[in-house]
């Protein structure tokens, strides 16, 4: 079983479609901020979060519910606004934001007792989800050929969108 996490209208096939607001397509109507939420533990192979960790209340909370639901070796998928993207300060419901390295925190290598822990699989910096698309196959590579450098010292002069996550949950 998958499942689309605050799908908005962004409804997918194959997936458990889980919003807030009562859309076409929305299977399950339900506030990402409010805990538990309602599914079994280790109900999902997959869990899609495509724009809506930077909403949440309480983003430690929100990793512990994923982990909940998730089942061994589950896969979760995040896309979540870059800090440098002009977007992340101007949606004013956005109340957090993300760097390349924020989920390294939700590894075993780093020593809060309290966060839930996931292996990486993969992350990427992506330059651009909007008109100029065809700008990635050039301005990717080079961002993410050495993504401390560039969050250091270039990413206000060549702002990207967004940082794609793949996590693993461990049980």
């Amino acid at each position: 079983m998958k499942l689309n996490l605050a799908c908005g209208k962004d409804i997918k096939q194959g997936y458990v479609n889980m919003d807030w607001v009562k859309l076409d397509g929305v299977d399950v109507i339900h506030n990402i901020d409010k805990f538990p939420w309602p599914f079994k533990d280790n109900s999902f192979d997959e869990i899609y979060c495509s724009h809506i960790l930077e909403h949440v209340d309480d983003l430690i909370k929100v990793m512990k519910e994923i982990k909940r639901i998730g089942k061994n070796n589950a896969e979760i998928i995040i896309r979540v606004p870059h800090f440098s993207c002009g977007v992340s300060y101007r949606d004013p419901t956005h109340k957090r934001l993300f760097s390349y390295f924020t989920f390294d925190y939700f590894t075993e290598g780093y020593f809060y007792k309290d966060m839930p822990k996931f292996k990486i699989q993969e992350k990427k910096l992506n330059f651009t989800r909007a008109n100029f698309t065809f700008l990635n196959v050039f301005l990717n590579p080079i961002i993410n050929l050495s993504p401390i450098i560039y969050e250091r010292l270039f990413c206000w002069m060549l702002p990207c969108a967004e940082v794609l996550f793949k996590l693993k949950i461990e049980k």
